[in-house]
């Protein structure tokens, strides 16, 4: 009996020893992929890959490769700006713009100055300046004796971060930033304009150029050429440093469509100004001194407060659209916020503080900026992958996780920038993820559900690529096979 209850317990003890072999070949299968597809690919040859996948419920990781290693992020260092603005400001945080004066209001003139003092609001529209002058035009104002004044002090006079490369200077995602600034349009490109060209009539004419919003804070120097039909558009658009004068130059063939480009101007402090004073005299409202900037007064007295939209929703045109301005924006705000200082270098000092909060490892990283368009930052695809499994707890979490662009779905506010990417019926809502793309680098970070029906969370960072489009299509690839895993 006793011989046979070992027999027994033998038997029981070599099952339980023998591996489950279909779950095991599960995840080897879809790993043996992906351990493939980054040790063969021909566009990896001498390129690094970071790879972090996490089971979203757990935070275990299921896969790595190099996923230790700090890389460039680029726009990816978005998630980690945009999770530690959330924390440290809140998603009803919202921005605020005064209208103020030291003067006071006898027979509808204003005897004093009148200021405009900029806390940092980047969803300023030409139409808010309108219905800021509307606002003073309703208190009886119809002529200001004094000057208009600008203050941009909420922040430090620092307009470019560290690391920014020269030739981004008339870029919009290169633009300065400012306490007091405006955007073109209600994609928020602020300390931006939208310029327009459309083909003359007729070949030899010189094509239409339209500003957004039209104001002459800008010049437009127009050496355009209409063309025949089967002509090439051959177009370029300059900035001169230093100055706001842009000059267009080229072909545009007589039917083709309307070109559209986004310029950053200098000095957005009175691009800002010079909007409102525009306003100002389109309600009959007569400024008589000079326009310039300054430090608010104390005795100062406020006239009209105007509200941006909350962080919440800002966020939306923030991560879809992947804004490099809202990025250093909310960098400064943290920094003005917790250290009484609008720079680089308290948000960034704040920035890594709030992160340690959030589980992630701050001595493997090295941040530049709140944006990722710096070669210096340099990140582990393992901490992104870990700040997107611990923040899931988090009270904000909804809004941050709707910021994210879905992949597929082909309208701008909702794919942002993934919209043209895994354009599959079958991914409907399937992949949430931020992209990023700097020169020879190429980035996907987020959320994916599986056909098994398990999330999981993924960081892809590829860096030195000699073709960082090819890396889109690498990261597109990594992401099927975990759709399918």
């Amino acid at each position: 009996m006793l011989k046979r209850l070992n027999v027994i317990f033998l038997i029981l003890l070599l099952a339980a020893s023998i591996p489950q072999t279909h779950p095991v070949y599960a995840v080897d299968h879809w790993a043996q992929q992906l351990t493939q597809l980054l040790n063969e690919d021909p566009d990896l040859q001498g390129a690094i890959a970071g790879v972090s996948v996490r089971n979203a419920a757990t935070g275990e990781v299921i896969y790595d490769h190099f996923g230790n290693i700090r890389l460039r992020p680029a726009s990816n260092m978005k998630l980690l700006t945009a999770a530690a603005a959330l924390s440290v400001l809140g998603e009803d945080y919202a921005f605020k713009t005064e209208v103020l004066t030291d003067g006071k209001v006898k027979k509808k003139i204003l005897n004093g100055n009148l200021y405009l003092k900029g806390k940092g609001d980047p969803t300023l529209l030409k139409e808010d300046f309108d219905k800021m002058a509307a606002e003073l035009k309703n208190l009886g104002i119809k002529k200001i004796n004094g000057d208009l004044i600008g203050d941009d002090t909420w922040y430090d006079d620092v307009r470019y971060s560290t690391d920014l490369s020269w030739s981004d200077e008339q870029a919009y995602y290169g633009a300065q930033i400012s306490a007091l600034t405006a955007s073109p349009t209600s994609d928020f490109d602020s300390g931006s304009v939208m310029i327009d060209i459309l083909p003359g009539k007729h070949r030899g004419e010189k094509a239409e150029v339209n500003v957004t919003p039209a104001t002459d804070y800008v010049k437009i120097v127009n050496r355009t050429e209409t063309v025949l039909e089967d002509g090439k558009k051959q177009l370029t658009i300059e900035r001169e440093h230093a100055t706001n004068t842009i000059t267009i130059s080229g072909t545009l063939p007589v039917k083709s469509k309307t070109q559209k480009e986004w310029i950053g101007v200098w000095e957005p402090t009175r691009y800002a100004l010079a909007l409102f004073k525009q306003s100002l005299v389109e309600q009959g409202i007569e400024v008589t001194g000079k326009t310039k900037t300054a430090i608010t007064p104390k005795e100062a007295h406020v006239l009209h407060t105007r509200q941006s939209i909350p962080l919440s929703e800002l966020l939306v045109p923030f991560m879809k659209l992947s804004n490099n301005g809202h990025a250093e924006t909310l960098v400064k705000e943290m920094g003005r916020v917790v250290k009484d200082e609008g720079s680089w270098e308290k948000g960034l000092e704040v920035m890594e503080e709030e992160l340690s909060k959030l589980g992630i490892n701050t001595s493997t990283l090295v941040l530049r900026d709140g944006s990722g368009i710096s070669h210096v930052n340099l990140i582990p695809a393992t901490q992104i992958s870990q700040l997107l499994f611990s923040i899931q707890d988090e009270s904000w979490f909804q809004p941050y996780l709707n910021s994210l662009p879905i992949a597929g779905s082909s309208e701008k506010m909702t794919g942002g920038t993934l919209r043209n990417r895994m354009k599959n019926p079958l991914l409907n809502d399937t992949i949430r993820a931020k992209t990023g793309t700097i020169s020879t680098v190429s980035s996907l970070s987020g959320y994916v559900k599986t056909n098994s029906g398990q999330t999981l969370i993924f960081s892809i960072m590829l860096n030195n690529l000699l073709d960082d489009r090819k890396g889109k299509k690498i990261e597109d690839k990594i992401v099927q096979i975990l759709v399918n895993s």
